[in-house]
């Protein structure tokens, strides 16, 4: 068994796993232990609440960070996209399950899909 360690930055918070979520990986640690595999969440969570004005956590060890002025321009939306700071762990490169839930989410607050391409 082995945990990873995951952190993004892109336009989404870290739970959404779209078709293509790991382009917005920037740093992967791997760990043989879920207590290393933690601690080391827990510490990168600490730095990262230091730099970001605003987070949000879900308790399947994943969250988010942003700055309000942290945005990119979408051409296809004509707005500005709000990015993203996210860290997350996985268990075996899956998901881990919570409470025997796994609540894997494909859409928007706005109950809508995606809608942007990548962004380079």
């Amino acid at each position: 068994m082995s945990y990873q360690v995951i952190e993004m930055y892109g336009e989404n918070e870290p739970w959404w796993f779209f078709s293509d979520w790991e382009e917005d990986i920037v740093s992967r640690q791997e760990f043989q232990t879920f207590e290393e595999a933690n601690n080391y969440l827990h510490k990168i969570i600490m730095e990262l609440t230091n730099d970001y004005e605003q987070m949000t956590f879900k308790p399947d060890f994943m969250a988010a960070f942003w700055n309000e002025d942290e945005v990119r321009f979408c051409e296809e939306c004509d707005d500005d996209l709000q990015l993203y700071r996210g860290i997350l762990m996985l268990e075996n490169g899956e998901r881990m399950v919570v409470d025997g839930k796994e609540q894997n989410e494909k859409i928007s607050i706005s109950r809508e899909a995606k809608c942007c391409k990548r962004f380079s």
